[in-house]
């Protein structure tokens, strides 16, 4: 059994490829390793390529507030579901490997920390979809934009681009830098709400409504630097079997 994944921007699908079938005796009793370590490689890229599709949609969703189109937002919000399938359909390609070939040793972990990271992309793409719903509250030409916003959630998109190539080479060393990154985002975050606060007791309605929505913002970004830190502390899992400096397998 096995997926293979399409990637065309927001119309990012997996299919079921029926060509490929499971051997006599199930895919515990395969004789040919080669091609279970096909299913492993197409895991990673499958992986990769949800990365990918839900970091594209952050910084599609960036672009849609510096430029104001609500009409690009509306299509990043409805392109969140193609990210909630790909989640499940990963999810179901890990749970085949680890019922039917009861992998061991690295094997396992690569199909675990498959299993969890898809969670944190999955919820990446809501915050992606989060951002986007908030553009046509702030489309208006009279609504001043804090400028720090857009470049404090590229630094998160990075932080996620960065794990997903770690987890293609087992980098720790990237990982790490993934997690000494997130201290940048916090400082970020810290610095665009203390600007925000001003505008929030400014006296203009709408600019303060306006603040309230960018701080929301920032704090999606935030949060997507927090997912990137678990990304990347499954990329170590997998490489080393050490999750929060404790070994697990």
């Amino acid at each position: 059994m096995q997926f293979l994944s399409l990637c065309g921007g927001i119309g990012y699908v997996s299919i079921y490829d029926p060509s490929i079938k499971e051997p006599v005796g199930g895919f515990k009793t395969m004789s040919n390793r080669s091609e279970y370590d096909a299913q492993l490689a197409n895991l990673t890229r499958s992986v990769q390529d949800m990365g990918s599709l839900v970091a594209k949609a952050v910084d599609d969703a960036v672009t849609a507030l510096e430029n104001k189109d609500v009409k690009r937002a509306e299509e990043i919000v409805k392109g969140d579901e193609t990210v909630d399938r790909e989640e499940r359909a990963i999810e179901h390609v890990c749970l085949t490997l680890l019922l039917r070939q009861q992998p061991v040793a690295s094997d396992l972990r690569q199909v675990s920390s498959a299993l969890k990271m898809v969670t944190d992309l999955e919820r990446i793409g809501d915050h992606a979809a989060d951002i986007a719903e908030i553009v046509p509250r702030l489309s208006s030409d009279a609504i001043r934009l804090e400028p720090d916003i857009p470049a404090m959630t590229r630094s998160a998109v990075k932080m996620v681009r960065l794990s997903i190539e770690a987890f293609s080479t087992r980098d720790t060393a990237a990982a790490d830098r993934v997690i000494d990154m997130d201290d940048e985002i916090d400082s970020a975050f810290d610095a665009v709400k203390h600007k925000l606060a001003k505008d929030m007791a400014g006296g203009d309605a709408q600019q303060e409504d306006a603040a309230i929505d960018q701080l929301m913002i920032a704090k999606y970004a935030e949060r997507i630097g927090d997912h990137a830190v678990n990304l990347a502390q499954w990329v170590k899992f997998c490489a080393t079997g050490r999750y929060l400096d404790e070994r697990i397998m």
